[in-house]
């Protein structure tokens, strides 16, 4: 048997999504709630008897929203799967609900059989079952959290010796081949005053030689 609970907090989809799943065979919805407070304070009675497989969770509900009831419900009862159900496909609340835990993401408009299907695949662990308007709305956010990563990580990577501007200026430019005159040159420096910069960089990389700093630059 397969355990069901609802939680939204408008009664009328509760009752019709209820009779629809229980339409199929070997499902059963152990209880409803209103909102994500009411919907906590149940699981602690059914955790005493037997929890839900799976909770379709609304989003937008008064008292306690379903992120924060996810969020917390993952904490309390990490065995349920979470199935957000909602007519929100914005990116702040897709992106609130995958950081809260929630297992699947699901649009209200989705046709019963595809709730089933969604259902079926969380509790067989066959991926994260999403509408696909959500599927894109979320590949675009990991496409820009890995593009921001990328640059974070760079700007570390080059903050990490303490460079200065100038020695940064002079170092890309010893990576790319350029020998102390012709740095001095583009730079509008003398070259003594370009070696003082390279003992520093030297110092600040740890290395002895040109060969070095540039294996270190370019195995970051």
């Amino acid at each position: 048997m397969i355990y069901i609970a609802i939680v939204d907090d408008k009664k009328s989809l509760c009752s019709t999504l209820k009779e629809k799943i229980t339409r199929y065979e070997n499902y059963e919805v152990l209880f409803t709630a209103e909102n994500g407070k009411a919907f906590l304070e149940t699981m602690k009675e059914a955790r005493k008897t037997i929890e839900p497989d799976v909770v379709l969770m609304d989003i937008d509900m008064p008292v306690m929203d379903g992120i924060d009831a996810v969020a917390e419900g993952k904490l309390r009862f990490p065995k349920t799967k979470y199935l957000m159900l909602t007519i929100f496909d914005e990116d702040e609340k897709i992106f609130n609900a995958i950081k809260a835990g929630a297992d699947g993401y699901l649009l209200k408009d989705e046709p019963i059989d595809k709730i089933k299907e969604a259902i079926d695949n969380l509790l067989n662990n066959e991926g994260v079952s999403m509408s696909p308007s959500i599927a894109r709305k979320v590949l675009n956010l990991l496409s820009h959290s890995e593009q921001h990563f990328k640059k974070s990580e760079k700007k570390q990577s080059e903050n990490e010796y303490n460079l200065t501007g100038r020695e940064k200026d002079i170092l890309t430019l010893l990576v790319d081949g350029f020998e102390y005159k012709e740095i001095a040159q583009k730079l509008g420096l003398s070259p003594n005053t370009i070696r003082n910069h390279v003992t520093k960089i030297y110092t600040k990389l740890h290395v002895t030689s040109k060969i070095q700093a540039v294996k270190v630059m370019k195995g970051r």
